[in-house]
């Protein structure tokens, strides 16, 4: 590469016009960050220049300028692109896209100043400077293009020709970043003349434009034809500031595609890319260090279900690249494949539309189950075409996936989550490897061999564990998954939507029983101590809990059994308060009947995988062992 420190007029005022790429990411400098110490330095260097100037002229000297230290703005790096016969030279931005349009913006404001400043015609000769680094002779293009020197990103182009005419706009509170840019730099101007009247104020617009155009410098990094464009942005951008793991592949994408010469990359970036310019996909999900954007969250996605490997999240963008130069995919088929992954992906994140129920309620769940690692196997199922994997099958591998995690949730201790991401890797190798029609099968013959309890160890589970212990959102789920089965499986039931979410849990044994359930007076005092821990422990299990409405009176909530049944007889818009009304009396034996009855319903919402058709493979004969013949 050839690097070489020009002043801005020095790189502006040749014909020629610097093209930001498709892929670069929209404008985003703001005068609190960037706009407000850029015009300070400007002022600074312009007062430097002043200064001597008018020493000069008490002196009757000639201006020492050259000693004027000047105010370097960083660096930029470009490519020669080809352009045709009689056209204007092009060259590419690769980085310092920001900084290249926020001074043109800054000299396009300053002319406006110079404009309404020169009714003389003294400053005609600096209103022509500037023009000359914004626009290029009208007649000396091959396009109407070629009379912009800078030409923004495909989004910004209708907007470009109105920000940078002499027309001054009608500016509006929710103008685009490219206006209130040209607005700012034009009042700070104007600003920075307040105390200056008559010569002084001329000189000082003049001093303006000579610090724009000579004093402030760039470093311009010139590509050549070995050059890896790539590596340098990344030295220039990744490494240094916080761009994210999408705009870095973005970026690796679409220019590889530009520098092998590849056609139609705009209406490629249109198709595929530009949805992820969304609000949406901007969003930061997780908390603190784990904290990214929706995009960064997909790449992640996509590329654990393309590999089937477990991949690292904080070294994404070096697993995309490493990924991408070994197996050189044509842009358009892995642009084409991400897009696909992101419709899925927001369909299982409910931001696109599901039709089947029970799809949609196996997805809510697991998202608020926080099974994250089940992500990339979900969002690949649903780019399967539906010749490969039937509708019925599809909605059986989630509920296989569902209820696995369900079931070793509620299972607790011993069935933890800690191995959860080489499971689903196994799982995203097999289902991958299986045939058509065999990927339901392949992702429950994975799980079932990972631990995926049983009927009797589910039923064992919710009998015996502090169900209480779990937090209230997982509760919810449990408890108002099974309402829900117990309402669809009753032909009386009329058809309801109940938002489990906005439910009280209640214990129906009460949490602070001692006063108003007292134990039983003929136990002596060890047997009392073991009734005391036993009620302690029955309290917390599913069998006592339930959920109510806000209209539940809370006032009974500690009281005795015969002022809390009315309250239950009262919630009988939830299916799991009928059976709690219609019980006598309310104690430890009534828990576990009411645990093993939500288990068997439990069974039923969240299959096992014998149920979901798993068969296990009897025993191979062993070599030498007789053959039954």
């Amino acid at each position: 590469m050839e690097a070489k420190t020009w002043a801005l007029g020095e790189i502006l005022k040749p014909e020629r016009r610097y093209i930001i790429p498709t892929f670069q990411r929209s404008y985003e400098w703001t005068e609190e960050k960037q706009w407000r110490l850029l015009f300070a330095d400007l002022v600074a260097t312009a007062d430097r220049l002043f200064q001597r100037r008018l020493f000069a002229k008490m002196t009757d000297s000639q201006p020492d300028e050259a000693s004027v230290s000047p105010h370097f703005l960083g660096a930029i790096v470009c490519d020669s692109l080809p352009y045709p016969a009689g056209g204007v030279a092009l060259r590419s931005v690769i980085d310092g896209q920001q900084r290249l349009t926020t001074l043109q913006l800054l000299l396009r404001g300053l002319l406006d100043v110079v404009q309404e400043e020169d009714v003389d015609g003294e400053l005609k000769g600096k209103a022509k400077s500037l023009s000359k680094m914004i626009s290029n002779d009208e007649d000396s293009g091959a396009s109407p293009e070629d009379v912009y020197k800078l030409w923004p990103r495909r989004d910004d182009r209708v907007l470009w020709p109105t920000v940078i005419a002499d027309e001054i706009p009608a500016y509006g509170k929710s103008d685009h970043l490219y206006f209130q840019a040209r607005r700012y730099f034009a009042e700070a101007a104007r600003e920075s003349l307040t105390e200056a009247v008559g010569e002084e104020r001329v000189e000082r617009v003049r001093a303006l434009v000579d610090a724009a155009d000579t004093l402030f410098k760039l470093v311009v990094i010139d590509l050549e034809k070995n050059d890896d464009a790539q590596v340098i942005f990344e030295v220039l951008n990744g490494r240094q500031t916080p761009l994210s793991a999408s705009d870095l592949v973005k970026n690796l994408i679409f220019l590889r595609a530009e520098f092998a010469k590849a056609e139609h990359l705009d209406e490629m970036y249109d198709r595929y890319w530009a949805g992820f310019d969304d609000p949406w996909w901007k969003k930061k999900v997780g908390t603190g260090h784990a904290a990214r954007g929706q995009r960064d969250v997909l790449l992640s996605v996509w590329l654990t279900a393309t590999t089937a490997t477990d991949v690292s999240v904080g070294n994404l963008y070096g697993e995309v690249r490493a990924y991408l130069d070994r197996e050189k995919p044509k842009t358009e088929e892995l642009l084409a494949s991400l897009k696909a992954f992101a419709e899925a992906y927001q369909e299982v994140y409910a931001e696109r539309h599901v039709d089947d129920q029970v799809l949609r309620q196996a997805y809510d769940n697991l998202i608020k189950l926080g099974n994250l690692t089940a992500i990339p196997l979900l969002t690949w199922l649903r780019t399967l075409p539906e010749a490969f994997l039937g509708a019925d099958e599809h909605r059986q591998a989630v509920q296989a996936v569902e209820s696995f995690t369900v079931r070793r949730m509620i299972a607790g201790s011993g069935w933890g989550t800690r191995n959860y991401g080489q499971i689903f890797v196994k799982v995203m190798v097999d289902a991958k490897a299986a045939p058509q029609g065999g990927v339901r099968d392949a992702i429950v013959t994975v799980l079932d061999g990972a631990g995926w309890p049983t009927d009797d160890e589910l039923r064992t589970a919710m009998l015996g564990n502090n169900f209480y212990g779990q937090n209230q959102k997982r509760q919810r789920l449990v408890l108002g998954a099974i309402d829900s089965r117990l309402r669809a499986d009753d032909p009386k039931q009329a058809p309801a939507a109940v938002d489990y979410s906005k439910l009280q849990i209640e214990h129906v044994l009460p949490d602070k029983w001692e006063t108003h359930w007292p134990l039983d007076e003929t136990l002596d005092e060890v047997e009392r101590i073991k009734a005391k821990d036993a009620r302690n422990l029955a309290k917390n299990r599913i069998g006592n809990l339930t959920l109510v409405t806000q209209h539940f009176n809370g006032s009974v909530s500690n009281l005795g059994w015969a002022d809390k049944q009315p309250e239950f007889a009262n919630q009988s818009s939830i299916l799991l308060n009928v059976g709690i009304a219609a019980v006598p009396q309310w104690g430890e034996a009534s828990i576990e009947e009411r645990g093993s009855a939500l288990a068997a319903v439990a069974a039923k919402v969240w299959p096992s995988a014998e149920a979901l058709g798993h068969v296990v493979p009897a025993p191979e004969v062993g070599e030498g062992a007789p053959d039954g013949g």
